[in-house]
């Protein structure tokens, strides 16, 4: 899963500080210098996590392509890494030693990019990565993306880090986005089942896990919502929730593959999207973990009421 979405901005004087790695040591005197970094702040899962961690009180780096859209937050130093860039990286992340990790955009070489980050951190001398995988992340994953995420959890393992991974179903977000404008969920999904999870929900466990990282070592996490639906049953919750009658199309994968071209996407993107619906009938993406209470100590947030907290 990736993230891409603007962030606020303030001028507050306790509000996230703009600088390099280099010259974050230097404030040492004026705060308490940061051990936990976050990738994807700008976003909406790593800005989520960012928040969470700084209503705790929790100072942090926030490693991002571009500082200044990095969210205005206590205690948060804002400093440029793009996770190609090992030495960007590696100055980042001098002094951190926990670092929340969202995968890269999607992208063909998204891998590469992944193992050159996980490489500069554990050079860096970063101790422990919680990295956000995704639900059945496996080399033959149906998922096309998904095996991206297991690739990475490898490299992750192979370099020596501790490591947390938090393997997040769909996103409860991205369903709403699934509907055409005539109102009709199309693709190849069969009656499969999949555990869609809010976004508040991974936030909330990975703060948990962020703020003792050490009780997670070496854990996988599957985060799931409380129930597993076919694409009927999200297409009648998203009819009660937005006000206008949504419904599932299935598709063959021939059908599914047409109706995509006119976007002009590359193959491994087509890919991608399809496998997402293809995943869905496989029943890969079905089951309900307890994951999210355990961590969180609250039921995980029902598709309905993450639908309804997005449309305000």
């Amino acid at each position: 899963m990736s993230e891409a979405s603007a962030a606020p901005g303030t001028s507050a004087a306790s509000a996230t500080t703009t600088t390099s790695g280099a010259s974050r040591a230097s404030e040492a005197s004026e705060a308490p210098v940061p051990t936990i970094a976050v990738t994807g702040s700008t976003g909406r899962l790593g800005g989520r996590v960012a928040r969470r961690l700084a209503g705790r009180g929790v100072p942090q780096t926030l490693v991002v392509r571009r500082p200044e859209r990095a969210p205005r937050l206590p205690g948060a130093v804002a400093v440029r890494g793009d996770y190609a860039d090992r030495a960007a990286v590696g100055e980042a992340l001098a002094g951190i030693s926990t670092v929340f990790m969202v995968s890269a955009s999607e992208s063909a070489d998204r891998l590469a990019q992944h193992k050159a980050f996980v490489d500069a951190a554990a050079e860096a001398g970063v101790r422990h990565l919680v990295y956000v995988s995704f639900y059945g992340a496996a080399p033959d994953a149906t998922f096309t993306l998904a095996r991206d995420h297991f690739h990475t959890e490898e490299h992750i393992r192979a370099s020596g880090l501790a490591y947390t991974f938090l393997r997040d179903n769909l996103y409860a977000e991205f369903v709403p986005d699934l509907v055409g404008e005539d109102g009709v969920i199309r693709g190849p999904a069969g009656q499969g089942r999949a555990a869609f999870v809010g976004q508040d929900d991974i936030a909330d466990a990975a703060a948990v896990v962020l703020s003792r990282p050490g009780d997670h070592s070496g854990v996988a996490y599957d985060l799931t919502g409380p129930e597993s639906l076919t694409l009927d049953e999200a297409a009648v919750i998203l009819s009660e929730q937005i006000g206008r009658t949504v419904t599932y199309r299935p598709e063959t994968l021939e059908e599914a593959y047409a109706s995509r071209a006119s976007y002009d996407a590359p193959p491994w993107q087509l890919d991608a999207w399809v496998s997402t619906y293809t995943a869905i009938a496989s029943g890969e993406l079905d089951g309900v973990s307890d994951a999210v209470p355990r961590l969180t100590g609250r039921p995980a947030t029902p598709l309905a009421d993450v639908v309804r907290a997005v449309r305000g």
